[in-house]
């Protein structure tokens, strides 16, 4: 099990990329074509395309790999145990928002399947609106994972008498 969600994070992470700089070139390339009087209709509805699953995706690799920024000023005022609260009542909100978004996401992408881009006509909206359920399933997982991580380092850290870790 282990291989395979290290996997999924590799593929996630090489997908994030990918749209983000897709994204960027084709932004650059269209306004070049649209310049030199031969406008790109669909680059467009392509970009929507691919900000729409790179902000997702981004987000879980940064969520993953503890970048996204975070201002503690406040919570770092409190004694260790306040903090824990925090944390967890944090991650209590951002997991019930998570599972907000992904059934919403269904809801959405379910009723934006008869829509189609206009600059692609062929293409149904439904590829954009599915980065909101797919995204937030990627986000749950690895939110439940810190919390396990971080309950594991807790009594560790109580059973072994070592130092705190991250602070839970």
């Amino acid at each position: 099990m282990t291989t395979i969600y290290r996997n999924v994070c590799k593929t996630e992470s090489f997908l994030a990329r990918v749209t983000l700089i897709s994204m960027v070139l084709l932004i650059f390339f269209a306004g070049i074509a649209r310049v030199v009087k031969h406008p790109m209709n669909w680059a467009m509805d392509m970009s929507t395309f691919l900000f729409a699953w790179s902000c997702f995706l981004s987000a879980d690799v940064a969520w993953r790999e503890k970048k996204l920024m975070s201002i503690d000023l406040f919570v770092n005022l409190f004694p260790e145990k306040v903090r824990r609260v925090f944390k967890v009542f944090n991650y209590s909100v951002l997991i019930g928002f998570l599972i907000y978004l992904v059934f919403f996401g269904l809801w959405l992408s379910y009723t934006t399947r008869a829509r189609a881009f206009q600059g692609i006509p062929s293409i149904s909206y439904t590829w954009v609106t599915l980065s909101v359920p797919v995204g937030s399933i990627l986000l749950f997982v690895t939110t439940i994972l810190r919390i396990k991580t971080g309950i594991k380092r807790k009594s560790k850290s109580v059973l072994h008498q070592e130092g705190p870790g991250e602070s839970w």
